[in-house]
């Protein structure tokens, strides 16, 4: 009985034992791992917390609301409510309603300049008799004129007569990335100085139909009516383009918004600044993208790219420089040119009097045709 007693008490104390270094390790790890906690210094919040608020506070003031009046004629209008009993009372005919009706606009500019000029989209303003130019967050009003307008590109030129204003900086859209975060302010449904982000979605947008001269930035940023003329801007607050447009099939945003590239606008400004319209290079000859099928047809090898001439206008800069139907235009002034859009892009941005070096695919052979528009 001793014996049985003895070996019971020394399993007992076995399990204790093993019981209390378990309780001590477990301690001791949780001891560990709050040192070690302890010893790790918490990361500083900038380096977690990601914010664009230092930008937005140096682009905002920039970004400017425009509101424009316009008088149109008033036309036929529907009989009221839809009620039929009017109806048989006029032959079915709806009454004339004559007169003149005030529609009221409303849509965003940028700064461009301490003296007042200001950047917008052109269909902000087209047809306005008058232009109006909101500044800062309380909304103060100028009388704004209209220095010049180029519905080619859907950009336009106001001016208010302010000093000291806070003007926004170009950054150059030539080196914009599909990828690249962007910031769109505009006044959204009146909602002044909205700031949305997003990423560019891809340059060089074309085909678009919207306007004569595309070389958009298409953007995911949100961008809704109202939002026209206002702000897309890099990571440093640099105006990369004027937001001008959306592909929406319910009229609101489905992530897909264009705006003018800068360098484009800034262009198109000074030569509003300086003559009140846009002078476009004329070179004389109609001309279409060559496409595979015409590549195929005309029997030319490699990649098929450039521009395919069609017609060339008698006593033309081209004609005189000897330029043929069923040339290719491969390059102007050594940069290559993959489809028309770029062609009448590139044509249309130099001013009268320019010398034009381009080269063109003739029967398969390189050749150097030198033009002044």
């Amino acid at each position: 009985d001793s014996f049985l007693k003895q070996r019971i008490m020394q399993k007992r104390i076995v399990r204790s034992c093993t019981f209390f270094v378990l309780t001590i390790l477990c301690a001791h790890a949780g001891v560990f791992a709050a040192a070690a906690q302890e010893s790790t210094p918490a990361p500083p919040r900038e380096g977690i917390t990601a914010t664009f608020a230092p930008i937005v506070e140096k682009v905002a003031p920039s970004v400017v609301t425009v509101f424009t009046t316009q008088t149109v004629a008033r036309g036929l209008t529907s009989f009221p409510f839809g009620d039929d009993t009017l109806r048989q009372f006029f032959g079915g005919q709806s009454p004339q309603r004559q007169g003149k009706q005030t529609l009221q606009g409303l849509g965003s500019g940028v700064i461009v300049s301490p003296d007042g000029f200001i950047l917008t989209a052109n269909h902000v303003v087209s047809g306005a008799e008058e232009v109006m130019v909101g500044l800062g967050t309380e909304l103060r009003k100028y009388k704004a004129k209209k220095v010049g307008t180029d519905p080619g590109t859907d950009v336009a030129l106001l001016k208010i007569e302010e000093k000291n204003l806070p003007a926004i900086a170009f950054a150059n859209s030539e080196k914009a990335r599909a990828g690249d975060i962007v910031l769109a302010i505009g006044n959204p449904f009146g909602l002044r100085q909205t700031v949305t982000m997003g990423i560019i979605s891809a340059v060089g947008r074309g085909g678009i139909g919207i306007v004569d001269y595309e070389n958009f930035i298409q953007t995911d940023a949100a961008i809704n009516m109202g939002n026209s003329g206002g702000a897309l801007v890099d990571t440093a607050g640099r105006l990369l383009g004027i937001n001008t447009a959306i592909f929406s099939r319910s009229g609101g945003n489905q992530g897909v918004g264009f705006a003018i590239p800068a360098n484009l606008a800034r262009d198109v400004m000074q030569s509003l600044r300086e003559k009140g319209r846009v002078v476009r290079g004329y070179i004389g000859a109609s001309v279409q993208t060559l496409t595979p099928e015409l590549a195929e047809a005309m029997k030319l090898k490699g990649e098929p790219s450039g521009a395919l001439v069609g017609e060339v206008t008698p006593k033309s800069p081209s004609e005189k420089a000897g330029m043929k139907t069923g040339d290719v235009i491969t390059s102007v002034n050594g940069k290559k040119i993959g489809d028309a859009r770029e062609l009448r892009l590139m044509i249309g941005s130099m001013p009268p009097g320019t010398k034009i070096q381009i080269e063109v695919n003739r029967e398969g052979q390189s050749k150097i045709i030198n033009v002044e528009r």
